[in-house]
């Protein structure tokens, strides 16, 4: 039995979606259609239900997903074991996180990891944090730097590097013509500049809710760097983390509100896949970033 093949069935088996997994794992549709026809035939059974483009796992495929996963952790486990302990660890790593822990945690981390393993490669995206969980999950990132959810996926691991408090902003001089700006603010009719989605959406939700509040939301926006813009031009009031305005160029042209009560903090850390955790590069990574988040 290959193993290549069982990489992909076991990919495929977490996504149920061929042309997701021939992505993911750089191989054609084709190429991941013939390698589950081969794992079928040794088996003697069907796999997969398919459809065009997606699949459901019959029985055996349950079965064989079980078996795949044990599998492949007892092969990285016995590579692991087999290598010479002053063997340079080398490969590559990739990792995704949003642009503002980019510049609040990755510095540290990524600098002793390189210097305590030159041969590391580390493959960096920055994008929406709303999206780090389902990076990890569909294998298109070996981990990432997220704040972690309330209700955090079972499959996943979660090693905590910093509390970061999450705040309300708002323009230190609001628009002339605006009517909500007075010295106690009235929430219901604050222009509200929210995150569109994402862990930060759902702490603000519940605040307004928690306090029967129904908010006058202006602008649903993808990114803490322009809900700062916003606000510092005086269009509302903005929810972010506040590592994000000591890195920022508006920082001085907003100001935070002190509310009661305060939102619960973001607590920002690595994630990762529990299958994974065992791999040498994964372990040798999580290792300098607790030490140094």
């Amino acid at each position: 039995m290959d193993l290549r093949n069982l990489e992909l069935f076991l990919h495929l088996a977490e996504s149920l979606h061929f042309a997701r997994t021939a992505d993911a794992m750089a191989v054609s549709p084709s190429t991941l259609s013939r390698a589950i026809q081969r794992l079928e035939q040794e088996v003697g059974c069907p796999l997969l239900e398919r459809d065009n483009r997606t699949a459901a796992l019959t029985p055996a495929g349950v079965r064989l997903k079980e078996f795949a996963q044990h599998l492949l952790e007892e092969w990285q486990k016995l590579r692991m074991e087999l290598k010479h302990a002053d063997e340079p660890l080398q490969g590559r790593l990739k990792v995704y996180c949003s642009v503002t822990a980019s510049y609040f945690l990755l510095p540290d981390i990524l600098g002793n990891v390189q210097s305590r393993y030159p041969q590391l490669e580390i493959k960096l995206e920055t994008g929406d944090p709303a999206q780090a969980l389902e990076k990890v999950l569909s294998d298109e990132a070996d981990m990432a730097i997220a704040a972690r959810p309330d209700a955090l996926p079972a499959k996943l691991h979660f090693t905590s590097l910093r509390k970061v408090p999450l705040v309300f902003i708002a323009p230190r001089n609001p628009l002339p013509a605006s009517r909500w700006w007075q010295e106690e603010l009235d929430w219901s009719q604050v222009p509200m500049i929210l995150s569109s989605h994402g862990v930060a959406r759902k702490r603000a939700d519940q605040w307004f809710r928690n306090r029967g509040i129904s908010p006058n939301i202006y602008a649903e926006v993808a990114g803490n760097e322009a809900i700062v813009s916003m606000v510092a031009l005086g269009f509302g009031v903005g929810q972010v983390p506040e590592a994000v305005l000591d890195h920022s160029p508006m920082r001085d042209k907003v100001r935070i509100l002190e509310v009661r009560p305060a939102m619960k903090p973001f607590d920002v850390g690595l994630c990762l896949q529990k299958r994974r955790l065992d791999e040498p590069l994964i372990r040798a990574f999580l290792e300098l970033a607790q030490q140094h988040g």
